[in-house]
């Protein structure tokens, strides 16, 4: 199963930039989308479908704002709509989908960086988002977690770790978190792989940041270890342009015990 996330900053912005054709020649089996930015009537579905694809949608109540989407070659068992934790899920932040026993979730993890008060609503949420996840994988112990967790995790996931330790999305607790996250029983899926530095999939707009490759490793594809062995290849697209993040992928064989 080859899965792709994708925060798209914005999909109708994305689609103009030709997200759609470039989905047709990547031919994922699964696309967990964050920041979509639309509630599910703005986003032309219709184009997908012809694709061979269905859709599902979960949009932030503000408009403009967040939302998080799968998109499966396959119709999911079921698919869940936020965590049932109000002042989260009017964010738009997170949805699940189950194929059999494996359970795929495209989460869009909250930027603590606007104010004091949004970082302490980051923290909250990835305290809750541990709790639930947890207790989630009692019952579906074959996760896939993909999405931007606005969050690098270790000085090589980001290109100035010295001038930034200080900055949100690379604060000593957010660091913690991942560390305290991999250790209930996840892989990082892409360091499985790859240990190069320099490995980014979100760029500033500013000082020509993507050019000089000047950025951060924020979104993943995070694996309950339980599918480690199934893990085939994972990897990151920086030369996919349709946003100021790139796709991240991950490859199961789902075959293998």
């Amino acid at each position: 199963m080859y899965i792709i996330s994708y925060n798209v900053n914005g999909i109708r912005s994305a689609i103009q930039k030709g997200l759609y054709e470039w989905i047709e020649e990547e031919l994922p089996d699964v696309i967990c989308i964050q920041e979509s930015k639309a509630h599910p009537e703005q986003i032309p579905s219709g184009l997908l479908e012809e694709k061979g694809y269905q859709s599902f949608w979960h949009s932030a109540k503000r408009r403009g704002y967040s939302g998080v989407g799968i998109i499966s070659k396959t119709e999911p068992d079921n698919v869940e709509f936020g965590m049932g934790i109000e002042r989260y899920d009017i964010e738009g932040r997170f949805m699940r989908a189950d194929f059999d026993d494996l359970s795929i979730i495209s989460v869009y993890h909250p930027n603590g960086g606007g104010s004091e008060e949004r970082h302490f609503f980051k923290m909250d949420w990835l305290d809750d988002f541990l709790l639930y996840i947890n207790d989630l994988k009692k019952k579906r112990p074959k996760l896939v977690i993909s999405g931007d967790f606005n969050i690098c995790h270790r000085e090589i996931d980001i290109h100035d770790p010295v001038r930034n330790a200080n900055v949100s999305g690379f604060l000593p607790e957010e660091r913690t978190w991942i560390s305290r996250f991999l250790e209930t029983g996840f892989t990082d899926s892409f360091r499985h792989f790859n240990q190069s530095p320099n490995q980014y999939t979100w760029w500033s707009w500013r000082a020509n940041a993507r050019q000089r490759n000047l950025g951060w490793r924020i979104d993943y594809n995070m694996v309950s270890d339980i599918l480690q062995p199934s893990l085939a290849d994972g990897g990151i697209m920086p030369g996919v342009k349709h946003s100021d993040h790139c796709p991240a992928w991950v490859k199961l064989s789902l075959n293998e015990k």
